[in-house]
C-alpha cells in the first residue's frame, strides 16, 4: 500500500543524491562525451595559456626577443579561440543535457504517479506533487546539465592548476597544499547544514503550493463563505513560513560562500605575498611569478566554483531525495506478473463473499460478505442509505482497492490475476461528481476512445442529447470548456460524461446516477440514450430515482456493506423494510406507480 508523503518519512531515509540521476544521464553518453571532449579541449587551452604569458614576460619585452613578441601574442590569441570556441560547445552540450535529463524525471515521475491507487491520493495534496514535479526538478535542472560541466571543469582546472603550480614552484605549492585543507573542511561541514535548510525549504515551499491548489479548486465554495480573506491569510502564513525557512538557509548559504572565497583567495594571498618576496630576492624570475599567479587564480576560482557547486549540490540534493520518494513509492494495485488473459468480451460480473475496508478506517467494513452475481446483459439497481457501500462496490470492481477475503470475476477470471488495465478497458463508468477536463468538447469525449472518428464523437454526443448544446457553442465542438467545464451547466457537463462512456463503447456499464443533474426535459433525453446503449450490455446502477429503480431487473438493496435484499420493486415494497422507508421518505405516495 502507498505511504502518505511526510517530512518525518523523508527524514528517514538515506538516498545518495547523484546516484538517483545516472539513469536519467546515461542514455545520453554521447552528448556527455561530446560535452567531455569540449570540456578537455578549453580546459587544455586555458592552462596552457600561463606558460604563454610566461614567455611574454620574460622574453617578448626584451631587445634579443623582439623578433618573437609577436608570435608570443599570436599564440596566446590562438588559445583565446580555442577557448571560446570550445567553451560554447560546452555549454551548448550541457545545456542541452540539463533540459533533457529534467524532462525525463518529470515525464517519469508524472507517469509513476497517476498510477498511484486512490490511497495515495486519499493523504497526498496534488499542490504537493505539482511542486515536486514543478520547484523541485528545477534545482535539478542545474546539477544535471551546468552543474556537471562546473564540477568537471573546475575539477580538471583545479588539479591541473595544482599540478602546474608544483611544476611552476615547488616550494610555493608545498605552502598552498597546507593552507587549503584548514579551509576545506569548514567549507564541507556548512555544505551539509545548507542541504538540510534547503530540503525544510522545499517542504514548505510544497506546503503552501498544496494549500493553493486545494484553495483554488474550490474557488466558488471560498466565495459563497465569503472566506476569500481567511483563505488568503493562510495562504499567507504558509508563504511567510517558507520565506522565513528559506532566509535562514540564505544565512546560512551566506556564511558558506563567505567562508569559501574568503579562504581560498586569503590563503592564495598568503602564498603570492611569499612568491613576490621570492622575486624581490632573486630566486625566481618576474615571468615563473606571473605564471605562478596564473596558475593560482585558476585554483582559487575553481576552488571557489566546485565549493559554489558543493552548496547547490546540497540544495539540490534535498529535492532529488523527494523525488526519489515518489519513485519509491509503489501502487497497492499491481498487474500480475503473469496476468490471465480475459477471454472474449462477454460483461458477466460475479462477487463472491468479498470484505473490503478501506485504509482510513480499517474497523468498519465498507463490503461484508458482499455476494452477487450478475449476468451478461443484466441490468442491475443497487439502492440504500448513504454510506451503504454502493460506490465501493464499484470502486472494487474497478481495481481501484485490493479487498480484504473475498472474490470478484469478470467474465470468469479473478480480476486480481489479471491485468487492472484490461479489466478497466471493459468497463465504462459515469459518474455522479463528472469530470471535465480543460480542454475542448471534442477532446473531452474523445477521452472515452481516443482513437476514434469525429463523426463516431458526434454520433456518441447525439445519442447522449449533447449534440445540439454543444452546436450552439462559440466554435462548436472546438470550443474550450474551461476548467472542470466551467463554461457548461451541470446538466451539460453530464451530457459529455455520458457521450464518452458511449463513445468508449464497454461491455460493462456502470452508472453513478448519471442523470442526477438533469431537468426534467433532458433526463428524458438522456434516459432513452441510455436505454439504447444498456441493450445487451451488463448494466449497474446507483439509484436514488424511482424511475431507474422501476427499470432494473433486479434491485439490490444495501446496508453497511451487506446486501440486505435482492428483487422486483413491487416486491421488496412488501418484505424489505429497509427499502419500503427509502422510498416512502423519497417518494411518499408514489411507492407503488402504476
Amino acid at each position: 500500500m502507498s505511504e502518505p508523503i511526510t517530512e518525518e518519512r523523508a527524514k528517514g531515509k538515506s538516498v545518495r543524491p547523484l546516484k538517483m540521476l545516472i539513469p536519467f544521464i546515461s542514455p545520453y553518453k554521447g552528448t556527455l562525451l561530446l560535452a567531455l571532449v569540449a570540456l578537455l579541449v578549453s580546459s587544455a587551452a586555458l592552462l596552457a595559456m600561463p606558460i604563454a604569458v610566461r614567455n611574454v614576460i620574460d622574453h617578448g619585452f626584451s631587445v634579443e626577443d623582439a623578433a618573437n613578441v609577436d608570435r608570443y601574442f599570436f599564440v596566446l590569441l590562438m588559445f583565446a579561440l580555442v577557448i571560446g570556441v570550445f567553451g560554447a560547445a560546452r555549454a551548448y552540450f550541457v545545456g542541452w543535457l540539463g533540459e533533457r535529463v529534467v524532462a525525463d524525471i518529470r515525464d517519469k515521475v508524472f507517469r509513476h504517479v497517476v498510477r498511484m491507487d486512490p490511497t495515495f491520493f486519499e493523504v497526498t495534496r496534488i499542490g504537493e506533487v505539482l511542486s515536486r514535479l514543478t520547484a523541485d526538478t528545477t534545482l535539478i535542472q542545474s546539477i544535471s546539465g551546468v552543474g556537471i560541466s562546473i564540477l568537471l571543469r573546475s575539477t580538471i582546472q583545479f588539479i591541473g592548476a595544482l599540478a602546474l603550480l608544483a611544476y611552476t614552484n615547488l616550494q610555493l605549492m608545498g605552502i598552498l597544499v597546507i593552507v587549503l585543507p584548514v579551509i576545506i573542511v569548514p567549507i564541507v561541514a556548512i555544505g551539509h547544514w545548507v542541504r538540510k535548510l534547503s530540503r525544510d525549504t522545499q517542504d514548505r515551499v510544497a506546503d503552501a503550493s498544496g494549500h493553493a491548489a486545494e484553495i483554488l479548486n474550490a474557488v466558488e465554495t471560498v466565495q459563497v463563505f465569503t472566506a476569500e480573506e481567511l483563505e488568503s491569510r493562510r495562504f499567507g502564513d504558509a508563504v511567510t513560513e517558507s520565506f522565513v525557512t528559506a532566509v535562514r538557509r540564505i544565512r546560512v548559504r551566506a556564511l558558506f560562500t563567505t567562508v569559501a572565497m574568503s579562504g581560498v583567495f586569503g590563503a592564495l594571498i598568503f602564498v603570492l605575498w611569499i612568491g613576490a618576496n621570492e622575486v624581490l630576492a632573486g630566486n625566481i624570475s618576474g615571468g615563473e611569478l606571473g605564471q605562478f599567479v596564473l596558475y593560482a587564480i585558476f585554483v582559487g576560482v575553481s576552488g571557489g566554483a566546485l565549493s559554489e557547486f558543493w552548496g547547490e549540490l546540497q540544495r539540490a540534493a534535498g529535492a532529488m531525495e523527494r523525488l526519489a520518494e515518489l519513485l519509491e513509492m509503489e501502487p497497492a494495485i499491481q498487474t500480475p506478473s503473469n496476468p490471465i488473459a480475459l477471454p472474449a468480451s462477454q460483461g458477466a460480473v460475479s462477487f463472491n463473499g468479498v470484505n473490503f475496508s478501506y485504509p482510513s478506517r480499517p474497523d468498519t467494513l465498507a463490503a461484508n460478505d458482499f455476494t452477487l452475481n450478475v449476468a451478461k446483459g443484466e441490468h442491475i439497481a443497487l439502492v440504500g442509505p448513504s454510506g451503504a457501500g454502493k460506490s465501493t462496490v464499484f470502486q472494487l470492481l474497478l481495481r481501484f482497492y485490493n479487498f480484504e477475503s473475498g472474490q470478484i470475476k469478470v467474465d470468469d477470471v479473478d480480476i486480481t490475476k489479471a491485468d487492472p488495465r484490461e479489466i478497466r478497458a471493459r468497463i465504462g463508468i459515469v459518474p455522479q461528481q463528472t469530470i471535465i477536463f480543460g480542454a475542448t468538447a471534442v477532446e473531452n469525449i474523445r477521452f472515452g476512445r481516443p482513437g476514434a472518428t469525429d463523426d463516431e464523437v458526434i454520433e456518441a454526443a447525439k445519442m447522449a442529447s449533447a449534440h445540439e448544446f454543444i452546436e450552439k457553442l462559440p466554435e462548436g465542438y472546438d470550443t474550450y470548456l474551461g476548467e472542470k467545464g466551467a463554461r457548461l451547466s451541470g446538466g451539460q457537463k453530464q451530457r459529455i460524461a455520458i457521450a464518452r462512456a458511449v463513445l468508449k463503447d464497454p461491455p460493462i456499464l456502470l452508472l453513478d446516477e448519471a442523470t442526477s443533474s438533469l431537468d426534467a426535459q433532458s433526463e428524458r433525453l438522456v434516459q432513452e440514450a441510455l436505454k439504447v446503449l444498456q441493450k445487451n450490455r451488463t448494466t449497474m446502477v446507483i439509484a436514488h430515482r424511482l424511475s431507474t429503480v422501476l427499470e432494473a431487473d433486479r434491485i439490490v438493496v444495501m446496508d453497511s456493506g451487506r446486501i440486505l435484499a435482492v428483487g422486483r420493486h413491487a416486491d421488496l415494497i412488501e418484505r424489505e423494510p429497509v427499502y419500503a422507508r427509502m422510498v416512502d421518505l423519497q417518494f411518499g405516495d408514489k411507492v407503488n406507480p402504476v
